[in-house]
């Protein structure tokens, strides 16, 4: 089957893009989509559209402020954009360092700044840079995480156009964030509360909560012409012995946001390499379609959790550059609570993936019952 990137267009006009959450979190529009039907209804009715005994799976990553602003001694002012911690790699430990340590980094203004030292000077960071891994030293006797919490800034999705709030340190994280690391919010689980959340447990639906800490490639345009020449940036993902056997025992399987259908999708992958004895946990982007020929989800999930018993841990850490687009078949997933993405992006390949050309009827859905698009707004369930 041949993908073209030109294919996954529409029309979204400005104002349908949310600048502004809602003053509720669970008072968003929810457009249900079942086997081709479609209904309207309002967020913390999510209960009463799910297939019964489903199993929820969020993705606990916490946003990072992970813009900063530095100043040249020449006044010149460099933005530094946090990408993936590289000394230490562990994101745990590099939240945690103190004194020092490093990323790669997306950085403004970079012709400014090619050599030597920038500084924050209110709070004593310094920062020098070898092409795009940038140093930070500090003298307080504070973490890394503590730090950019003083200086950092939240960083808003490039198609939001105005300055962070104050109010977006609470309302671009969802409220079960626990892993610091990722750059942009896993947004489909903005519209979640604790009281929904105490709702859907009370009534038999079960949760599960694993990470991948989201990259600055999920705001990346697609300009090739085919998903094979798209780059895809690497995520980590943490997998626990817990998700395996919450898996195991679902028949029913519903990712909350794309980030966390790519980390099952991506899981379903590695058990398929340790079957054939390849134990490096990296799922590079085409590999679901052009790897070996897939097996069992029962199969392939014990694999991974005989895996960790032979290596003696309760979680894993991998990383994974899966690309899903039309023609996947789904391995562990069974549906999709998700926002609604921008024309053109991996996101919508992925909803055509689960969905068909129906993905256009429900986008056009969307539109004409003015729904709010993107990262602030409304939200979908899909089953296909």
């Amino acid at each position: 089957m041949s993908v073209y990137l030109k294919d996954y267009h529409y029309s979204l006009p400005e104002e349908k893009i949310a600048t502004f959450p809602l003053a509720d979190r669970s008072s968003s529009k929810l457009l249900t989509y079942k086997r081709g039907a479609i209904g309207h209804r309002i967020f913390r009715e999510l209960a009463n559209e799910l297939p019964p005994k489903s199993l929820l799976v969020f993705n606990n990553t916490r946003v990072i402020p992970a813009r900063l602003i530095f100043q040249k001694p020449t006044g010149a002012r460099i933005e530094v954009f946090l990408l993936e911690p590289s000394q230490p790699s562990n994101y745990e430990q590099n939240m945690g360092a103190h004194g020092s340590c490093a990323w790669h980094c997306m950085i403004g203004n970079a012709k400014r700044w090619k050599s030597g030292e920038i500084e924050v000077p209110e709070i004593d960071l310094k920062a020098t840079r070898v092409e795009d891994e940038v140093t930070f030293r500090w003298s307080a006797d504070i973490s890394f995480s503590e730090l950019l919490e003083r200086a950092g800034r939240i960083p808003l999705p490039p198609y939001i156009h105005r300055e962070v709030e104050e109010s977006d340190k609470e309302r671009y994280q969802t409220v079960y964030s626990k892993h610091e690391g990722s750059v942009a919010a896993p947004t489909a689980g903005l519209h979640f509360t604790d009281e929904l959340l105490t709702e859907l447990r009370e009534k038999g639906f079960r949760e599960d909560f694993l990470t991948l800490h989201v990259s600055a490639g999920t705001f990346q345009p697609v300009k090739a012409d085919t998903p094979e020449d798209h780059p895809m940036h690497r995520e980590q993902i943490i997998i626990t012995q817990k998700n395996i056997e919450a898996l195991l025992s679902s028949d029913s399987v519903i990712p909350v946001g794309t980030t966390s259908m790519r980390t099952l999708e991506s899981l379903y992958w590695f058990g398929v390499k340790v079957l054939h004895g390849e134990t490096d946990f990296f799922i590079p982007k085409m590999y679901p379609h052009e790897g070996p020929p897939d097996v069992s989800k029962e199969r392939s999930l014990q694999a991974v959790k005989t895996h960790m018993h032979t290596l003696s841990v309760e979680t894993l850490i991998g990383h994974t550059e899966i690309f899903i687009f039309p023609g996947y078949q789904f391995r562990i997933c069974s549906g999709l609570i998700t926002n609604f993405h921008l024309p053109g992006s991996t996101l919508i390949l992925l909803v055509a993936a689960l969905i068909g050309d129906d993905w256009r009827k429900v986008y056009a859905e969307a539109l004409a019952h003015d729904y709010r698009f993107l990262s602030y707004g409304d939200s979908s369930l899909l089953i296909p």
